[in-house]
């Protein structure tokens, strides 16, 4: 059977625990409701690009490196990807419905017009998370890698209730490609720029080299009393 990351569920395989309690103490620094809200800076809106799934894959869970029940994982590096959705003063969002789609390690999207390269069927390539009381979300993916003409990223749709989904996209932090990519170079606010391009670090006590990279999405609204 797949081991899942089900929606509001915590990993439960022992070498993940440490990870879930650094992403626990990441998510105390906006325990305090509208913490540091002076100092946040709105995630930028980014295209959602050509290739969002145009067949949803049966597997929507936020596991992307095994697909249904196989046996054999996406190649890549295996990134833990976590975050928060918070509203413009810092509030954890709840009942937000986080998307992440993705090239797989060849650089080719779960599209059928993407056809540049052979995909690697063993990589989900799109996700979903339900949010919980603290907003946070997780999932399991790679690092993502180039693709044509585009710098290393990951794309992000948010749904909130009773608003306009929210697209966006993460990027590496230091990878010299950034900064030939237009739609990057297109975030004109230099703080929106450096809020999208996120370290994609060695996870702490792994033993096969995964990554942890954390990406906050700070939306431009304020929930109505």
């Amino acid at each position: 059977m797949k081991t899942q990351l089900n929606v509001r569920r915590a990993v439960a395989l022992p070498d993940r625990r440490g990870f879930l309690v650094q992403l626990g103490l990441g998510a105390a620094l906006f325990a305090v409701p509208g913490a540091f809200a002076e100092e946040l800076v709105r995630t930028p809106r980014q295209t959602e690009g050509p290739f969002y799934p145009d067949h949803l894959p049966l597997d929507t869970d936020n596991d992307l490196i095994i697909v249904n029940d196989a046996i054999t994982p996406a190649a890549g590096e295996v990134t833990y990807l976590s975050g928060r959705i918070l509203d413009a003063r810092g509030e954890p969002l709840r009942n937000a419905l986080v998307e992440i789609w993705q090239a797989d390690h060849n650089g080719v999207y779960i599209h059928s017009q993407d056809t540049h390269a052979k995909r690697d069927s063993n990589f989900q390539g799109f996700g979903r998370f339900l949010t919980g009381s603290t907003g946070e979300y997780l999932f399991r993916t790679i690092k993502p890698v180039k693709y044509p003409g585009r710098a290393p990223h990951i794309h992000f749709a948010v749904k909130t209730p009773g608003r306009d989904k929210f697209t966006t996209q993460c990027y590496i932090q230091g990878e010299p490609q950034n900064e030939r990519d237009g739609v990057f170079k297109g975030i004109q606010d230099a703080k929106a720029k450096s809020s999208v391009a996120i370290p994609f670090a060695p996870l702490k006590g792994s033993r096969i080299g995964e990554l942890a990279a954390r990406f906050d999405i700070v939306m431009g609204f304020t929930p109505a009393a």
